[in-house]
């Protein structure tokens, strides 16, 4: 069925019961479906059946044991009944309108489903096919475009054709048994439908979802249905955490086929392990030598084996690196090796030069020949701390101002000594 919306047409009613119909959400069938609202505004789906099926009595007494069966589903994971008359002249019941796409649609328009997203839907719809089948109905009719993706989750729509638990399958003509390609092999053959029936529809909609595809192909509905009951199903493109088990609900058998509960169950842990290897196959995060994260929120930072030779790790604002005291460019150790990781730091410093209280180094004398003074290897640049002030200047440079003083106080000294003469 498809659900997109459209006008009302010239023979569409206007009002039907204490609805009024706004909008046509497609046609099936048994009938056709409308969007609708009562006096209080809330939105309905409402299905009004065909002329040429409500003149049918038996019809009429199938539809009423459906309509009261479907009273008594209670789940979160179906479209809830809101109304019904079964004895007007076009029987129709109405349900809770669910806002949001078919599966049929987001597959189509924006291709396979993740495994993990696969695995969520098909355990909430299993969940949904445990409280169906408690109620003794068979949906008969699980497909993709009877699937809803509600922002609360998927919703399973249109038990127009659902059948107690136990019924055969009508074949005179006019009477819809369900979509080639999504019914179940005993459905074809006209024998009794089970819930182990709505597994095998659960099975090729999971396909679908994986694959974009049918698992049974296309062509003419004989060729579909001769597939379904002579074939196996073709799962290629089917995640491999995916496969074993919906081909165990594609089993021909239906004793073969796992229970809603056993499903509904192991689809859990699949989304659970997919949903974890999603995460996990993001990049690994590399830590320092230190042993702390880099900086990036996990992301990935990728270092030369030589710049981790060198001992560049990080950037100033790196976890374990107070602000502004990263590494400075040329900050690598010029004394052999890599310098020591600033995570943590070397006991007793404060994470600057050498030369600084607490120091294990004695400072290096600058080398004049490099042309800007250099402390263990750095730039002398940006603000000079009070530390850096207190350290001893240049040896070289000492010696020649001493020089300079003791030849000026000489020639001082000889002056005064040769005016007193005089």
């Amino acid at each position: 069925m498809d659900m997109a919306m459209m006008r009302l047409r010239r023979e569409d009613p206007r009002v039907v019961g204490s609805f009024r119909l706004h909008r046509r959400l497609g046609a099936g069938g048994m009938g056709v479906v409308y969007l609708g609202s009562d006096r209080r505004g809330q939105r309905v789906a409402l299905k009004v059946i065909r002329p040429d099926l409500a003149e049918d009595q038996e019809f009429r007494s199938r539809f009423a044991r459906e309509v009261s069966a479907a009273r008594r589903i209670r789940g979160g994971c179906t479209a809830r009944l809101v109304a019904a008359d079964l004895d007007a002249d076009r029987p129709w019941f109405a349900t809770q309108y669910v806002p949001g796409p078919s599966l049929h649609d987001k597959v189509n328009e924006e291709g396979p489903l993740l495994a993990a997203d696969v695995a969520s839907v098909g355990a909430a719809l299993s969940e949904g096919l445990v409280a169906v089948h408690e109620a003794g109905v068979v949906h008969r009719d699980l497909k993709p475009s009877n699937i809803l993706l509600s922002p609360k989750g998927p919703r399973i729509i249109d038990f127009g054709i659902a059948w107690a638990t136990g019924a055969s399958t009508l074949t005179h003509v006019g009477t819809a048994v369900g979509s080639p390609g999504f019914l179940a092999p005993e459905q074809v053959r006209g024998a009794a439908v089970t819930p182990a029936t709505d597994v095998f529809s659960l099975g090729a909609t999971l396909a679908y979802a994986a694959t974009a595809d049918s698992p049974f192909g296309h062509g003419s509905s004989e060729v579909m249905l001769y597939r379904v009951v002579h074939e196996e199903a073709h799962l290629h493109g089917v995640p491999d955490s995916l496969a074993p088990l919906v081909r165990a609900c594609l089993a021909k058998d239906p004793e073969d086929r796992p229970s809603t509960l056993q499903l509904s169950m192991r689809l859990k842990e699949i989304a659970a392990r997919e949903a974890q290897g999603l995460i996990d196959s993001r990049p690994p995060v590399q830590r320092t030598r230190g042993g702390q994260e880099p900086a990036g929120g996990g992301l990935t930072e990728r270092y030369t084996e030589r710049e981790v030779a060198r001992g560049s790790q990080g950037r100033a604002g790196a976890p374990g690196v107070p602000d502004g005291s990263g590494p400075r460019p040329g900050g690598a150790s010029r004394n052999g090796g890599a310098a020591p990781s600033r995570t943590g730091g070397t006991p007793g410093r404060t994470g600057s030069s050498g030369g600084r209280p607490g120091s294990t180094r004695p400072p290096r004398p600058r080398d004049p020949a490099r042309g800007a003074a250099r402390t263990n290897g750095r730039p002398a640049a940006g603000p000079r701390t009070r530390s850096s002030k207190l350290r001893p200047a240049n040896p070289r440079l000492l010696r020649q101002r001493l020089i300079v003083f003791v030849v000026v106080t000489l020639i001082v000294a000889l002056g005064i000594a040769a005016a007193q003469q005089l």
